[in-house]
């Protein structure tokens, strides 16, 4: 009994042993364990991060691109230290834009600087380079390479990193076309400058008009109170005769008005064309003259030299033009001869005017001519809108009015229709 009870003894305490031995062994293991599982954790929190990052990053990328792209700028990088420039990206639409291979000098931009800008752009940018200028924005045109041909830019620019000195490092800068803003500006601007000037005219225009109204009016008033006091038959037939030159002259005044008026409101009837022979025409509207050509010593005929006379077009504006040719021709010619006639083309047909009158000085014989409240000469009696009119109703009928003159020697004002 004593010799099992022994045995058992030792047994329990390798047994208690063995028990000690394993816990000693076994934390150790399990805290190890516990430590990788931790460490695990953590870099599956970090990886998680870093993916969360990258797909923040991507997905910032993506909407910077578009940005770009539905700005239609160009981005570029300059390295102030070695003064080159480097474009990182363009969505600008033109296709003559120019994009110097990366790490270009960035002389060879301001060299492609429009004249009248490169020194203005070269001064701010320096200023920038140099750390004197926070930002840049200039508008200026650059230089198409081997071609004459320019475009305007904007571009924006900032100083991305600085040295430990605090200067400049790296700029960024944004560029884009401005060709079509730069248009609309000019497009205002000539706007701007003709409405000054259509108001300038306008005013002017008012001021003559209510001149060129009164004088026929104070005749008419005046004259048809002396009418009554008359002594003879012959006095009082010259009344009558300068009353009713002045009526003429104020119902054209108004009929004048009232032409510019209707085609400036769009309301210039219908057109209608019809086919008709021209030279009736042109007798008629000598006939309406002709007595007051002979009370001037003028001569008025009518040139009928060709003989296709059969013309496609509205009568009563083309009468209107030729009308209005014929009055002026009346008011500045006083000697010599007034003729009207037309010249046929397989195309077209021109009808025109020529008097022996005083003509147009060369610097007033332009284009310029033919627009509103226009006159040649400030002490004749008219509105300035005569040949306004001639040109407008010219070109709903498809054509074109022109003038050839000799100062002091006579003018030529001629229509020219297809036929």
């Amino acid at each position: 009994m004593t010799g099992w009870t022994c045995l058992l003894l030792v047994d329990g305490s390798t047994l208690m042993r063995l028990d000690i031995l394993a816990w000693v062994v076994g934390i150790p293991i399990v805290v190890a364990l516990l430590v990788l599982l931790v460490y695990q954790f953590r870099q599956y929190c970090l990886l998680k991060e870093e993916l969360a990052q990258l797909g923040k990053m991507k997905r910032h990328n993506i909407e910077y691109e578009l940005v770009l792209k539905a700005m239609k700028l160009s981005t570029w990088r300059v390295d102030v230290p070695m003064e080159v420039i480097t474009f990182e990206s363009d969505y600008r639409d033109k296709t003559d834009n120019f994009v110097p291979p990366p790490g270009s000098p960035i002389d060879i931009m301001y060299n492609l600087v429009h004249a009248d800008d490169r020194e203005r752009v070269k001064r701010e940018m320096s200023a920038l380079m140099v750390g004197k200028a926070e930002d840049f924005h200039q508008q200026y045109q650059m230089q198409v390479p081997q071609s004459s041909k320019t475009y305007w830019i904007e571009t924006f620019a900032t100083i991305d990193k600085r040295g430990i000195d605090g200067k400049p490092l790296t700029i960024v800068g944004t560029t884009m076309r401005i060709d079509d803003q730069k248009e609309i500006e000019r497009a205002l601007i000539e706007a701007r400058n003709h409405a000054e000037e259509s108001d300038r005219l306008k005013s002017a225009f008012l001021a003559n008009i209510t001149h060129e109204v009164r004088t026929p009016l104070n005749a008419i008033v005046g004259f048809s109170q002396v009418l009554p006091m008359a002594q003879s038959e012959e006095e009082r037939n010259q009344l009558i005769k300068l009353i009713n030159q002045n009526n003429a002259h104020l119902l054209r005044l108004f009929d004048d008005m009232m032409n510019i008026s209707r085609l400036e409101a769009g309301n210039g009837g219908e057109i209608v064309k019809e086919d008709f022979d021209v030279l009736p025409l042109l007798r008629e509207l000598m006939d309406k003259y002709l007595s007051v050509c002979m009370d001037k010593g003028v001569t008025v005929a009518v040139d009928d030299a060709a003989e296709d006379r059969m013309i496609r077009t509205d009568r009563d504006r083309l009468k209107e033009i030729l009308n209005q040719y014929m009055n002026n021709a009346v008011k500045f010619t006083e000697s010599g001869s007034i003729t009207i006639g037309y010249d046929k083309n397989p195309a077209s047909i021109r009808l025109w005017v020529r008097d022996t009158g005083k003509g147009i000085p060369a610097d007033k014989c332009n284009e310029h001519l033919f627009e509103r409240f226009v006159k040649v000469d400030d002490f004749v009696a008219g509105t300035g809108l005569g040949l306004s009119i001639c040109r407008s109703l010219a070109d709903s009928l498809g054509g074109t009015v022109g003038v050839e003159s000799v100062f002091e020697q006579g003018s030529t004002f001629w229509v020219e229709l297809p036929s």
